[in-house]
């Protein structure tokens, strides 16, 4: 199955937000901004941790546990 979708899709919301938006996969740490980043590492099944952190990590944490759940990804959202 082919993410391309998924990962644009998660990429183009990432940029919108001003805040660090960083995709935790077992002990990879990935900009979710970067395509090339999600290209090699998001695969359906796995389950990851996003760490948002930044002056609009409300807004972007919604945004992104949306576009998460339309392409059936696990994400756990982590308030730290």
């Amino acid at each position: 199955m082919s993410n391309n979708a998924a990962i644009v899709d998660i990429s183009q919301t990432a940029n919108r937000f001003r805040s660090s938006i960083v995709l935790q996969a077992e002990n990879k740490y990935i900009d979710v901004k970067s395509i090339l980043g999600l290209f090699t590492t998001l695969v359906s099944g796995h389950s990851y941790e996003l760490h948002v952190h930044g002056p609009d990590a409300e807004e972007a944490k919604a945004a992104m546990a949306e576009v998460f759940a339309k392409h059936n990804l696990n994400v756990t959202i982590v308030s730290d």
